[in-house]
């Protein structure tokens, strides 16, 4: 899985719309639509307001989750 269908997947999860998500970020809708498309990628600051919007982890967004699990002690 990709960031992009990980971050629709966990909104959808959390019940949010992309315009909700747009308007928390404080970005247009269509800059929003193009994190979930993978057509752009979020700069730093606004991959760590995505997660604390979604209240989840960069590492999860990230696709890291089962990277961390397997190379976990």
């Amino acid at each position: 899985m990709d960031f992009g269908r990980r971050l629709n997947q966990v909104r959808k999860e959390r019940g949010k719309t992309a315009q909700n998500m747009a308007d928390m970020l404080s970005i247009g809708l269509r800059s929003y639509r193009a994190y979930e498309s993978g057509d752009r990628e979020p700069h730093y600051e606004t991959l760590v307001k995505i997660a604390d919007c979604l209240d989840i982890s960069t590492d999860y967004l990230l696709c890291r989750d089962e990277f961390l699990a397997k190379h976990a002690d």
